[in-house]
């Protein structure tokens, strides 16, 4: 059994911040596994807008590059989304995923948490 739990979401003003936490526990080693931070808006699909590949590779859609950062402890086994500058268009749900790298004991295994919202307006 594994669980992710996400938490940090709220409501703030435009050009505010907010750090998303996703705690991972159960049976799941989070060094495994690479992160991604998902987001949905009402009526939208939910797309991906940063992802950390092993220790140090982040990856941020265009819509938050230089805004948001990924990062991960896998010895709490937290990983952390930090949102600065945030704007209206940021307002969605937030979902923590985890997908196994290749090539070690978790490949091929994917798991969501349930999300977080955020709400950014004045």
């Amino acid at each position: 059994q594994v669980s992710l739990v996400e938490s940090g979401g709220g409501s703030v003003q435009p050009g505010g911040s907010l750090k998303l936490s996703c705690a991972a526990s159960g049976n799941i080693h989070l060094r495994f596994y690479n992160i991604n931070w998902y987001r949905q808006a009402p009526g939208e699909q939910r797309t991906v807008v940063a992802t950390i590949i092993g220790d140090n590779d982040e990856r941020y859609s265009d819509s938050v590059k230089g805004r948001f950062t990924i990062s991960r402890d896998d010895i709490k086994m937290i990983a952390y989304l930090q949102m600065n500058n945030l704007k209206p268009e940021d307002t969605a749900v937030y979902f923590c995923n985890v997908v196994g790298r290749e090539f070690n004991p978790a490949a091929g295994m994917s798991f969501w948490g349930q999300g977080t919202q955020v709400t950014v307006s004045s």
